[in-house]
């Protein structure tokens, strides 16, 4: 089911400019060095489905733990939960792994907080996502 072409971890990984070899990325500023320290994902199971539970907020910086939680579940399961209710911001990195994931399992996101539900909903994710209110429904839907 997982694309072959593309993994999660080549999708957040620093990009190198062509001509001059630099990394197109800027070094982490002080303040999204205690982003990404602030972000974290822990794994439990429900319904023998995996349900990574994400807190903190999720940029550029922070998503790389997240993207490989996820890559990893993804690999084992055919169905995976995203509890996201701690979840302080996210943005488009944040949007494009949910994505992605998708395309890997079949993802379901879980008790979203109202900025992360308002996200899914004005860029239309979650018309491709199962979004429930709680992780109970979301593992058995």
């Amino acid at each position: 089911m997982r694309d072959p072409k593309v993994s999660l971890g080549e999708v957040i990984a620093p990009r190198r400019m062509a001509d001059t070899g630099e990394s197109s990325e800027q070094s982490p500023s002080q303040a999204d060095l205690q982003t990404l320290e602030r972000a974290a994902a822990v794994q439990y199971e429900c319904h023998d489905c995996p349900v990574l539970v994400a807190s903190g907020a999720y940029d550029m910086y922070s998503i790389k733990p997240l993207a490989d939680a996820l890559d990893t579940a993804a690999g084992k399961h055919p169905k995976v939960v995203l509890e996201a209710s701690s979840i302080t911001f996210a943005g488009a990195t944040f949007l494009n792994l949910l994505i992605l994931t998708r395309r890997a399992t079949d993802l379901r996101v879980a008790a979203p907080t109202q900025q992360v539900q308002r996200l899914l909903e004005i860029t239309g994710v979650d018309t491709i996502l199962k979004v429930r209110a709680t992780v109970e429904e979301a593992a058995t839907c």
